[in-house]
């Protein structure tokens, strides 16, 4: 049972601590009193240090999607292994995987590597700015998109400093210089009306709207099509350009979430899957733009370099496991995903805790209010709320189940239905406790 003080997990973070800053290198692992440490997984478990069995819901933070050591991508990155890990080269690897992503975003035509989801997103917002020579960015209010300066900005503001009904740019990390903050346009999420009023108002100086289809942090709720398509009008109108963060979002459909919702971006930042369990990140987008990229003519507008960006590990292991993905693995996922969806909204009502599990495909998160969630504000957690969702988070890895611990599920191509079976019944068991002690 979660806490043990006599655990190996305890003992190894009390030695993390004399190293690492509080014992942490990763702020979203970090758990009070001590983080679980992983020794191992395997298919949609994983083990800790002390020997407990998870079904791993969380998979990495969603990069996981065949779950841990696959096979064909153990193989994958081996074989690579043997010939080398990094070169300063090109190898042909990048271009495979290149090639496949652009077969299946329609809206994309060439992809620059990068070695994580911030970094993507980063040197997105940098073309955007090279491309339109206009300074500021626009994003969505509590919507996460990595650790640049800029996408950070109101990750989280309190209710305090929402500013009324157009929402305000507040920084997520202090330090953050006030000259950020004012490049910075907060837009609303899912309100069409005052999302284009921004928009325009800004539009002079905006390069670029970056906008996640199903933003975690924010409620993980989809947007309205109607949103997007307004965004996407909006922005031609200006002339800034419209950015899909889709290093999430990709794994919920074979064409990404764009294809889903039909609606084509300029640019596309991936990561996550696409790196089949190792580091990566891309940019993606229509030609003209990515040109910002080019140095055939000397030194382009952007450069961009990266000692281990498309490391032929990384693509060796992308391709295998995008390969994977195919129409079906969607199908199956999204059926995953459903399933348990319904299972844990049934134990909702079931054992009468205000509630709901949100999302599309192989993803959800639980809310533990009453009122429908729309936007990061409207899934903003009263006090209660938040003691609900504690007593959940416990009892849920009490009866097996790893999860985030703000209510984030991603599930995994090897679930079988026993393994479903048994994540909805862990939490129907942890709702009923949360019945009984809030």
């Amino acid at each position: 049972m979660y806490p043990d003080t006599n655990s190996k997990s305890k003992a190894l973070y009390d030695r993390a601590l004399s190293s690492l800053p509080g014992g942490n290198t990763r702020t979203t692992v970090f758990m009070k009193p001590y983080p679980i440490y992983a020794a191992r997984g395997a298919g949609c478990r994983v083990w800790d240090v002390d020997g407990n069995e998870l079904i791993d819901c969380i998979n990495n933070f969603t990069s996981l999607i065949h779950g841990h050591a696959h096979p064909a991508l153990v193989e994958a990155a081996t074989r690579q292994l043997a010939l080398g890990s990094a070169f300063g080269m090109p190898t042909e690897s990048e271009i495979n995987l290149a090639e496949l992503l652009t077969a299946r975003l329609p809206s994309v035509d060439q992809v620059r590597f990068a070695n994580s989801g911030t970094e993507a997103v980063m040197m997105a917002l940098k073309a955007a700015r090279a491309f339109t020579g206009r300074p500021k960015i626009a994003k969505c209010e509590g919507a996460y998109h990595g650790s640049y300066d800029y996408a950070e900005v109101s990750l989280d503001p309190k209710p305090t400093d929402w500013g009324g009904n157009a929402p305000v740019s507040v920084a997520y990390a202090k330090g953050t210089p006030d000259k950020v903050l004012a490049d910075v346009v907060t837009i609303p999420f899912n309100d069409i009306d005052g999302a284009v009023s921004l928009i325009r108002e800004h539009g002079r100086d905006l390069a670029c709207v970056l906008v996640d289809p199903m933003p975690n942090r924010a409620g993980l709720v989809p947007a309205d099509k109607a949103y997007l398509e307004a965004l996407r009008q909006a922005t031609r109108d200006v002339g800034a350009l419209l950015i899909f963060d889709e290093v999430i979002s990709f794994r919920l459909g074979y064409h990404g979430a764009q294809g889903l919702w039909g609606i084509d971006p300029d640019l596309t930042t991936l990561g996550k899957i696409i790196g089949g369990g190792f580091p990566v990140g891309a940019i993606a987008g229509k030609s003209e733009v990515m040109a910002v990229f080019d140095p055939r003519h000397g030194k382009p507008a952007l450069p961009h370099g990266g000692t281990f960006s498309a490391n032929p590990v990384t693509m060796r292991a992308g391709l295998a496991a995008m390969e994977l993905l195919d129409q079906n693995a969607f199908a199956r996922l999204d059926a995953i995903g459903e399933a348990v969806r319904k299972g844990i909204n049934d134990a909702f009502r079931r054992h009468g805790v205000p509630g709901t599990a949100v999302g599309l495909g192989s993803l959800l998160k639980l809310h533990f209010g009453e009122r429908p969630i729309r936007d990061y504000r409207s899934a903003y957690m009263s006090e209660a709320e938040t003691k609900r969702q504690s007593v959940f988070n416990l009892e849920f890895l009490n009866r097996g189940v790893l999860a985030a611990g703000y209510g984030l599920m991603a599930l995994s191509l090897p679930m079988r239905d026993a393994d479903i079976e048994s994540i909805i019944r862990a939490a129907s068991d942890a709702l009923a406790q949360v019945a009984s002690k809030t």
